[in-house]
């Protein structure tokens, strides 16, 4: 591969860091407005924590209803020096995805592909599906598996046993990268067993998992069997035939079926001479059978950990067009030098074409974000200024109402409470669930939207509640009014 490929970043850490600043940079103030429902159930724990109620949601309610402890305590911890939990959050992601993309391009070098790695410098950080998942941990779990990889493919497996075992206390499901690296390692016979790496791996996770069993009694978090009982529900889809919903919005752009037919080319080029990214591929394609076979339901930050995996076969194919141009000028009698020129110039004219067209694809996307937003923190505000601190909600989504809310909080989608999740089968709806958990929990207050719960109207609210308060949609750019009811005891 031409000089340029390989050492236009080089070693240089001072390059590397300006990567790091202005990406990280770029991507805050685009997307520091960025949010979505699901992480404030994280934040919440992350505020309590740092308030000294416990690692809880609910205090007094040990429950694991966080998928992610260790960027929970992250967020607890930074707390201290910025209380803007949610924007804080926002800050990590930015970092953590300019972060991927930089051990993109280590890999790229590690591996002797080094387009692969300049195609992940600059479209992993671009990639929209990708910066949508900002404010969760999904940036960084990803930084951290991919760091496991960078690592492994430098043969420092000290460090592939603290990445790796980190991202595994980001997200339980990251286990699949130290099976996968631990398979490879012992496949090809390396002659010392990495007994210092497997014990500081242990050191570093065991903590946490004897926490869990005594604190939660388990360590597995409560919301993976939430999801699961959701994707039994006809009315939900379950992770795999919704991979095809997630990218019918890309595939019809022309940017990404360039993208998904680059792939193509790519595949056929690792199978033939790249076979060392099959293991990097590897985790892409265990992440996405492990998740059809769980049997959860469609939500879209399921599915950003597929990009790295599509990334990494784009530039795979830019490489192959790259071989095929410089083979043909050769036969035509170009010199090698005027060759690599030419071919150089093309192939950067193309990685240019792509990164400007998903620019332009990211620019669209963040100026429609969760319509949501602004109205559920209004009625999280109006419950925190204007209920007793005692009193509880029950609402269907408690992710950003909860948070702002600061009250003992009850989730008809079962996430906060399991024995709600119990109650979602086949053939019910979570306006079942809802009846069952004011059956239980009677909530000193509900928060519903208008008219989409009608038995739970007509059954329960007429009869124990009374309207207090309407927040209309059209005030705060959103399509359904959402009414509060106090209700007795």
């Amino acid at each position: 591969m031409d000089k340029f490929f390989r050492s236009t970043l080089g070693n240089d850490v001072v390059l590397k860091s300006v990567y790091l600043l202005l990406v990280t940079i770029i991507i805050y103030l685009l997307f520091s407005h960025w949010a979505y429902d699901d992480p404030f159930i994280t934040y919440r724990y992350a505020q309590n924590l740092e308030q000294g109620e416990g690692f809880v949601y609910n205090p007094g309610q040990r429950v694991l209803s966080t998928t992610t402890p260790l960027f929970a305590i992250l967020l607890a911890l930074l707390a201290n020096i910025w209380s803007d939990i949610p924007h804080l959050a926002n800050l990590i992601g930015s970092f953590s995805i300019a972060l991927g993309g930089l051990l993109l391009w280590d890999l790229g070098q590690s591996w002797k592909t080094p387009l692969v790695g300049w195609t992940g410098l600059l479209l992993y950080p671009t990639f929209p599906l990708l910066l949508s998942t900002i404010g969760s941990e999904t940036p960084l779990y990803l930084a951290l598996c991919l760091g496991s990889f960078a690592f492994y493919a430098r043969r420092q497996l000290t460090y592939v046993a603290i990445f790796s075992a980190l991202a595994i206390l980001t997200r339980p499901d990251a286990v699949l990268v130290p099976i996968l690296l631990g398979i490879d390692y012992l496949f090809r016979g390396r002659q010392s067993f990495p007994w210092r790496a497997i014990f500081l791996f242990l050191l570093i996770i065991f903590p946490w998992f004897v926490f869990a069993w005594v604190y939660f009694g388990s360590p597995l978090p409560a919301t993976l069997a939430t999801k699961q009982q959701q994707g039994t529900m006809t009315i939900s889809q379950r992770f795999a035939p919704g991979l095809i919903t997630v990218t019918k919005g890309y595939a019809s752009h022309w940017l990404y079926r360039l993208e998904a037919a680059l792939a193509l080319g790519g595949i056929f080029w690792m199978f033939w001479r790249k076979q060392r990214w099959i293991l990097m591929l590897s985790w892409t394609v265990l992440y996405f059978f492990a998740y059809s076979i769980l049997g959860v339901t469609r939500y879209f930050w399921y599915y950003a950990p597929l990009v790295p995996g599509f990334i990494i076969l784009v530039g795979l194919g830019i490489t192959l067009i790259y071989e095929i141009l410089l083979t043909a000028l050769h036969r035509i009698k170009i010199n090698h030098k005027k060759a690599a020129t030419f071919a150089n110039i093309l192939v950067i004219f193309l990685l240019m074409i792509l990164l400007l067209s998903q620019g332009q694809s990211v620019w669209r996307f963040r100026q429609a974000p969760d319509d949501r937003i602004t109205i559920y923190r209004a009625v999280g505000e109006w419950l925190e200024a204007n209920t007793h601190s005692n009193a509880s909600v029950g609402a269907l989504e408690v992710g950003i109402i909860g948070y702002y809310a600061q009250r003992y909080m009850v989730d008809f989608a079962g996430l906060i409470q399991p024995d709600v999740a119990l109650q979602l089968k086949r053939n019910t709806t979570y306006e079942d669930a809802a009846l069952w958990a004011v059956g239980q929990y009677h909530p000193d207050y509900l928060v519903l939207y208008d008219g989409v719960f009608p038995h739970l109207e007509d059954e329960y609210i007429s009869k124990h509640c009374h309207f207090v308060q309407t927040f209309e949609g059209h005030s705060y750019d959103y399509s359904r009014n959402i009414n509060i009811y106090t209700c007795e005891q």
